[in-house]
């Protein structure tokens, strides 16, 4: 029996390491793309996933600048979703929102994430300085049990509320100007079309 616990145990911490993590969005491109990705995380999933959605879109530079400006309080992260009983913040205005706080696990959290998918991408040989953060999701991960006490013996539930993050990180190109046609070359403006019943004027 205690063979037989030992293994189940050994399955349970390592049987996952061969099985490949399912993500709920493929890049366009997988050979200019990263991923990163964090389980089971002890962090708010409302603060969460508001920090992630301001950070959506932004380039790995500028995400990580802001992330560091949200734990020293230099710029605010908008609540737009999870807002109640979110206090205003004139930090707010930048971002056309009222309600802003400074989620700083959550940043944290995800500066860590952000350090990873670089990481990763320097080991594919991508330019960090192009990356930008094409996808980026939270999830809701089953709540952690504790319990409070309350008076005349009563006992209430003390529950966490843990989260999966995802992101990926995308090699964005810089678009290419249109070239500058010759005078020579330009194309003579097409005739103008008559509509039904009008004639033309003679001169």
């Amino acid at each position: 029996q205690r063979r037989q616990k030992d293994s189940c145990l050994h399955r349970g911490l390592f049987g996952s390491l061969g099985k490949m993590v399912k993500y709920s969005k493929e890049p366009e491109n997988a050979a200019k793309a990263c991923k990163a990705r964090g389980s089971k995380l002890r962090v708010h999933f409302k603060n969460t996933r508001e920090t992630a959605h301001a950070i959506r879109g932004y380039s790995l530079k500028k995400a990580q600048k802001y992330l560091e400006d949200v734990i020293a309080h230099k710029q605010a992260v908008p609540f737009r979703r999870y807002r109640g009983g979110v206090g205003r913040c004139a930090q707010a205005k930048q971002f056309g929102a009222t309600q802003a706080r400074w989620p700083k696990k959550s940043a944290e959290v995800l500066l860590g994430l952000l350090k990873n998918a670089e990481s990763n991408a320097e080991l594919k040989e991508l330019k960090t300085d192009n990356l930008r953060v094409s996808h980026i999701q939270v999830n809701r991960a089953r709540k952690q049990r504790r319990r409070t006490y309350r008076a005349h013996g009563r006992i209430n539930p003390y529950m966490s509320n843990p989260c999966h993050i995802e992101l990926i990180l995308s090699e964005h190109e810089a678009p290419v100007s249109k070239p500058e046609e010759p005078e020579g070359t330009k194309k003579s403006k097409p005739k103008e079309r008559l509509t039904a019943g009008a004639t033309v004027a003679q001169s």
